[in-house]
């Protein structure tokens, strides 16, 4: 069975009733993966804040087990925009650097809650997140402001070639800022 992956939007075409029949059948059969599409998919259409907060909650509450990895958290106003952003970048061919996204958490100034910081890095991202954190040749906007990786968004961007992440990184930074959402990295 192939993997779907999110940025692939495999439930793209299921009705608003699809959705919500699906995820009560993932949360009912503890099923985090499906769950984690029925979500991302509701989100990636504009769906309210506060019904992606409420569905995050109840799926994290019965499927916690199986959610992937690519499911934030929380909700992040401008995930869509990043999906679409990263997805205009590509390597050439694989190798051994990830590029990945950080959000951070700006809850404390004005303007959005949330930013993002965009770093590469032959780690995994969790690694490397987890790195940060630890104060390893650390950011200071992810050791004070990181609260999760986006790997999302990120997923096709892994095992590339040094030269291409390297671009990418920089790239995907500015055309990020340019989308509107606040960014940190991109070196």
């Amino acid at each position: 069975m192939k993997v779907s992956l999110p940025g692939e939007r495999p439930f793209r075409a299921r009705t608003e009733q699809e959705l919500a029949a699906g995820f009560e059948r993932a949360l009912a059969d503890g099923d985090g993966v499906t769950g984690a599409h029925c979500i991302h998919e509701r989100w990636m259409r504009g769906e309210f804040a506060e019904r992606i907060e409420t569905a995050l909650e109840l799926l994290w509450k019965r499927a916690a087990a199986s959610i992937p990895d690519w499911l934030p958290m929380r909700h992040v106003s401008w995930l869509p925009a990043a999906y679409e952003v990263t997805a205009r970048f590509s390597a050439g061919a694989r190798g051994r650097s990830n590029v990945y996204l950080i959000l951070l958490d700006y809850s404390d100034r004005r303007g959005d809650d949330h930013g993002v910081y965009v770093g590469m890095t032959r780690y995994s991202p969790a690694q490397r997140f987890d790195q940060h954190k630890q104060g390893i040749r650390a950011a200071g906007s992810v050791l004070k402001r990181g609260i999760e990786v986006l790997t999302g968004p990120t997923l096709h961007l892994q095992h590339i070639r040094r030269g291409d992440a390297v671009r990418i990184e920089k790239e995907l930074a500015e055309a990020l800022a340019d989308a509107g959402i606040r960014v940190e990295g991109g070196h």
